[in-house]
């Protein structure tokens, strides 16, 4: 009992088991015509398909994941071909993502185009083949070459039917009070630190009077040489030394 869990209203403890060469065995009668075979392999794969629908969490009701993972381990088993020599989980998990992640895109509420969704899709059935075929991690240009289509179109496809994210989705949970992805995405550039700090320092220039005001935005903000300012405001360059330093003095004081 304490290794049965109930899933999508399925006890996967009655769920019946099969190896390899059983499951090829099953697959022959059922290219044969056995709707016997047929049912009982399938039932046999259905703890696969629920493996999947918990990767995808709170996306959708687990129930309508778990049914369209169905129609993807049946499509995965009305295509299989023995002769490709793979697991038949191997061919099949692809499907059953493919057809979970299309299921997900339609009834999203953010709509994409019908185009570029027949480009992604068609772009996604092209990995799954070259992986299929033995290779590494296929490449968006040996993808692109595939299915004629340029490689910038591809990948601007792909990011439009990606799933958007909450910002309040909880990424880690110890037992406690869970940690939102907000919480991890840090902004390393415009802190409420640096943002008090740059206030302050156009605070402390303010205060300085005309000249030197001028000396240290031409210094340190326009990124001009002590030479290049004595030739601008025409006087020399000892004077200007003299008066940034004094300004770096009262700017200190004030900050």
């Amino acid at each position: 009992m304490a290794h049965r869990v109930e899933i999508c209203g399925v006890n996967t403890g009655n769920l019946p088991k099969i190896n390899s060469a059983e499951g090829l065995e099953l697959i022959k009668k059922i290219q044969n015509g056995d709707d016997g075979a047929r049912e009982y392999f399938i039932m046999c794969n259905i703890r696969l398909v629920l493996s999947l629908v918990q990767r995808f969490g709170q996306k959708a009701s687990s129930d309508d994941l778990f049914q369209v993972g169905c129609v993807g381990l049946i499509k995965a088993l009305n295509n299989f071909d023995t002769g490709l020599n793979v697991k038949f989980s191997t061919y099949a998990v692809p499907m059953i993502i493919g057809e979970i992640r299309r299921f997900l895109r339609d009834s999203s509420a953010l709509k994409i185009g019908r185009n570029i969704r027949d480009v992604a899709y068609k772009a996604m059935q092209a990995r799954e083949k070259l992986e299929l075929s033995g290779r590494d991690e296929p490449t968006l240009m040996e993808i692109a070459a595939e299915i004629d289509v340029p490689a910038a179109e591809i990948s601007s496809a792909l990011e439009a039917i990606c799933d958007p994210v909450s910002l309040y989705e909880p990424v880690f949970s110890d037992g406690g009070s869970a940690i939102m992805l907000m919480e991890q995405i840090g902004d390393t550039k415009n802190t409420d630190e640096k943002w008090i700090e740059e206030t302050a320092l156009k605070e402390a220039v303010k205060k300085l009077p005309e000249r030197e005001r001028k000396i240290i935005y031409m210094r340190y903000f326009s990124g001009k040489t002590q030479i290049e300012i004595s030739e601008e405001i025409k006087i020399s360059q000892a004077q200007v030394s003299r008066l940034e330093k004094n300004a770096l003095i009262q700017m200190k004081k004030y900050l």
